[in-house]
């Protein structure tokens, strides 16, 4: 039987955001998503953990080299995300409410392709210190 071990990133960044449905008027966005449809936006620190879990290569000892892994994050989530407005400095959510739902699906989509196949990913982001989400649930 083969040792599945599962690595962990964890990584920051700051991102600024506002949930809205264009379709819907200012009160009804109000009702149902409260201060974060601010129409001045509002932020977050959020807190990156990426998961990865395989079997260990038997010469490496690695499931994934962490330096890799970092890596991928920085370019893929972190440049394109920190001390960023989501909704108005981003394409990928130029047409998708920037919810933690939404944000860690996006994530996720973004270093799948460039994580071998074989190994299983799982995204859990904190919006704050009481609210996270994970991807896939």
């Amino acid at each position: 039987m083969e040792h599945q071990v599962a690595v962990y990133r964890k990584e920051h960044f700051n991102a600024a955001h506002k949930l809205y449905c264009a379709d819907w008027t200012d009160e009804e966005n109000k009702r149902v998503f409260g201060a974060c449809s601010n129409a001045n936006y509002h932020g977050h620190n959020y807190d990156l953990i990426v998961k990865v879990v395989g079997v260990p290569d038997p010469i490496t000892g690695f499931v994934i080299n962490t330096k890799d892994l970092s890596k991928m994050v920085e370019e893929e989530v972190i440049s394109r995300f920190d001390h960023k407005n989501l909704n108005l400095d981003t394409e990928l959510f130029k047409n998708l409410n920037p919810s933690a739902e939404n944000i860690a699906i996006v994530i996720y989509n973004l270093l799948r392709p460039r994580i071998a196949e074989q190994l299983a990913l799982k995204i859990r982001l904190y919006e704050t210190e009481r609210n996270f989400v994970d991807y896939p649930a």
